[in-house]
């Protein structure tokens, strides 16, 4: 990897990472967590949930911002309300403040996410764009797989607030790489002066874009999807299948690695296939494996080797897909790389907020609901992308 994308995935990745962060390092907790404080199962996904729909819709105020101050001042804003939302989790002495404060978490953890995708827009598009989204996910890639780790260690030594407290650590290791590290992407001649008029009608356009759309929608439930899983899996696991904190752990790192792996693929394919190619292929097996999974589960089949081979292989495809609807979704709209990023995140994050309210109360501690939840984002995908591509458009990736 050559240091123009070396250098810069590092850094976005560094500051993309603490969202998922905040997300992943919590999850073996999550059983101890509503003992401590003596709530229920549903009670405790709401905190998940929580953080989703803030991370969603504090995205419509990022993306505006970013394209008229410039991509660092949204940041600094971003982390600095996310550790007040960590400080509040760390003391949180019920479940209502523990919801109250991974609110406040995901409402600044949206900086993270939405205003790097547009620092991307700035620097490369097409092809180059690919390599780079790809390479920041394959830094974030420590979250999922390292996070979880990490989090049942800190809890077996400081118990549950340690993580949290942890968080607040990463955020001034954030503020320290953005003030140090990264340089400002959009030049002053650039910037749109911001007014409702004109973000009422770049709202209006890409919300009547059918591409835009359909690619958005498209990677939303394929996001959704892993919001459920991870919703879902730290119960599952370890009450279901018998595992320990840390065997969840390893669990879920087997199953996040499928993704990252595949990711690093999608640039690459989409350079030598067509991006509407990959994406096409990419989504019928994500489907394919998802209905596969849930039919093993209706049958009784659906034992811990099963599903953690089985989630491996969906979310492989699943890596295919993401970052390649992320490139084409703003591939059209460089103009308002901010706002399309913005709302598209608003939009996906919304989807898997409320797919995790909506199964919640079907879950009842086995696999089989988790499962069917993800195959039904899996064929909502699939229709999804037969309909965003079904004319021929410019090749994205």
């Amino acid at each position: 990897m050559s240091d123009r994308i070396l250098r810069p995935a590092l850094i976005l990745g560094l500051l993309s990472c603490i969202g998922p962060f905040a997300i992943d390092m919590y999850l073996p907790a999550l059983p101890d967590i509503g003992a401590a404080l003596g709530t229920t199962v549903p009670a405790m996904q709401t905190t998940i949930t929580a953080y989703f729909i803030a991370f969603g819709l504090a995205q419509l105020i990022y993306g505006p911002w970013a394209d008229q101050a410039g991509r660092k001042p949204p940041l600094y804003a971003g982390i600095g309300i996310f550790l007040f939302g960590s400080v509040i989790c760390t003391f949180a002495p019920s479940v209502e403040w523990l919801i109250a404060g991974r609110f406040v978490q995901g409402l600044g953890g949206a900086a993270m996410m939405v205003v790097p995708r547009a620092i991307i827009r700035d620097m490369y598009t097409g092809h180059a764009a690919t390599r780079l989204m790809a390479a920041v996910m394959l830094v974030i890639s420590v979250s999922p797989m390292l996070a979880p780790l990490v989090g049942s260690g800190l809890m077996a030594v400081t118990g549950w607030r340690g993580i949290f407290a942890m968080l607040v650590l990463a955020g001034l290791a954030s503020l320290a790489v953005l003030a140090f590290a990264q340089k400002e992407t959009l030049r002053a001649e650039d910037r749109q002066p911001f007014d409702m008029a004109s973000t009422l009608r770049g709202a209006r356009r890409l919300l009547t874009d059918r591409i835009f759309m359909g690619l958005t929608f498209l990677g939303g439930f394929g996001m959704a999807s892993f919001f459920v899983f991870i919703a879902s899996a730290s119960f599952v696991y370890t009450e279901s299948f018998g595992l320990s904190p840390t065997g969840f752990s390893i669990a879920f790192a087997i199953n996040a690695v499928g993704f990252f792996a595949a990711s690093q693929a999608a640039g690459s394919l989409g350079l030598r296939f067509g991006a509407r190619r990959v994406m096409a292929w990419a989504t019928l097996g994500f489907a394919i494996t998802t209905a596969a999974l849930l039919g093993l589960a209706l049958l009784g089949l659906a034992s811990l080797i099963v599903c953690v081979a089985g989630l491996f292989v969906a979310n492989a495809f699943l890596g295919l897909i993401i970052p390649t609807t992320m490139v084409m979704a703003l591939e059209d709209h460089g103009d308002s790389a901010g706002l399309a990023s913005s709302l598209g995140g608003t939009l996906q994050m919304l989807a898997g907020g409320l797919m995790i309210a909506a199964t919640g109360p079907f879950f009842n501690g086995t696999a089989t609901p988790m499962l069917a939840a993800i195959a039904l984002c899996g064929v909502l995908a699939l229709i999804l992308s037969r309909l965003a591509l079904a004319r021929p458009q410019p090749r994205a990736a």
